[in-house]
């Protein structure tokens, strides 16, 4: 039932507006997708997500194959069952968490092999062996409607030589994935990854080779693993203009407010990132304006700080969120000042709500052709 379709195309830039649709539900792009590691967005109900404009999320292959396990989550009626969620969901290869948690020296990473990675578990030290077949099993298992191809996350800062190394392995395991989804039949969208960090020679032989494959949508990887912005930007340039134009784009865990016009601009439809659930929880509010003798930064204040122990206005006078509507910031740095899990809760609803009326917008400016004075407005 998978299906992708573009509804408009902005004038003046690579943006389109457009329809993916699911078993699960449509999804409007250019679309924010929360990340909901453990087949949850942190300490907010599935009421509360699809309050917040949240139309998918991501859960984590590798966290729900040691907890609770896909077995068991399948037995249970899938991911979607279990959670009580209705909308769409996208789950990810495991990958990044093992090279990411390895290199962070969480996980004992025991070895790579171009069949797969060998590594022991963070929970309890048992040792297991992620294959791009066993990767295609645990999702179709979990019962995602969208789901990623293992690849090999290129580090950052890496060598030409050794980012191809890393790029030739990613081709092998698409491959291997694609025969595995085709094998176990299964009826979910596979997305391919295009790598090649930060050189344009790789970035454009992965493209051509991830494009030339029956992938039903194409993910871009290796853009938030330390890549300055400007770089991220470069990479886009090489990369969009050689996907296919009739498949979906989604970019991998970029999202801060800045980033979200650029990869608009460039062409991607859908994009993942941690900041406003991961911020909220550390009591960084988003708000589009600057709060007088307040530390400014990335579009946030900390409303943690003894400043706003008395301050009624709400956490964004100008959002009409339920927690805006009802609470002040006198109240929710009490509450995080008092360690209440109440106050993660307000943070994080707030939050995810500002980022997804954020790209409500874009997406209401890209159908009018003025996305350009969308972008002027927020970031001068």
């Amino acid at each position: 039932m998978f299906k992708f379709e573009i509804l408009h195309r902005d004038k003046k830039t690579k943006a389109r507006l457009g329809k993916i649709k699911t078993d699960h539900g449509e999804i409007e792009t250019p679309a924010f997708v929360a990340v909901g590691t453990a087949a949850s967005v942190k300490s907010l109900t599935p009421q509360e997500i699809s309050q917040t404009g949240t139309q998918i999320f991501f859960v984590n292959t590798f966290h729900l194959h040691f907890r609770p396990g896909e077995k068991v989550i399948k037995k249970l009626g899938g991911v979607h069952k279990f959670m009580n969620w209705n909308g769409p969901i996208i789950s990810d290869s495991g990958g990044f968490q093992v090279f990411s948690l390895a290199r962070e020296k969480e996980i004992n990473l025991v070895k790579i092999s171009d069949r797969g990675v060998e590594f022991r578990s963070p929970w309890d030290g048992t040792k297991d062996f992620l294959t791009p077949e066993k990767s295609i099993a645990i999702q179709k298992d979990l019962g995602t409607d969208i789901i990623l191809c293992l690849d090999d996350c290129t580090p950052y800062p890496v060598t030409h030589k050794k980012a191809e190394i890393s790029l030739q392995r990613t081709h092998r395991w698409a491959q291997e994935s694609l025969k595995a989804y085709k094998k176990l039949k299964s009826k979910q969208a596979l997305y391919g990854i295009v790598q090649g960090s930060v050189f344009e020679d790789l970035r454009t032989v992965s493209t051509e080779f991830i494009s030339s494959l029956p992938f039903a949508g194409i993910a871009i990887g290796g853009v938030s693993v330390g890549e300055s912005k400007k770089e991220m930007k470069k990479v886009l340039d090489w990369v969009v203009p050689l996907l296919p134009e009739n498949k979906p784009r989604h970019l991998l865990g970029v999202g801060e407010i800045d980033d979200i016009f650029t990869l608009v601009k460039a062409g991607i439809d859908t994009f993942d990132c941690v900041m406003p659930t991961r911020l909220g929880r550390m009591g960084h509010i988003l708000t589009k304006f600057q709060i007088p003798n307040s530390k400014f930064q990335n579009f946030t204040y900390d409303v943690t700080k003894t400043k706003f122990a008395e301050d009624k206005q709400p956490l964004d006078p100008q959002c009409d969120c339920y927690v805006c509507r009802n609470f002040t910031r006198a109240y929710i740095c009490h509450l995080f000042r008092s360690k209440e899990l109440l106050a993660y809760r307000l943070a994080t609803y707030h939050n995810l709500y500002f980022v997804n009326k954020l790209v409500f917008q874009i997406r209401q400016a890209i159908k009018e052709n003025r996305l350009e004075e969308l972008e002027k407005e927020w970031l001068g």
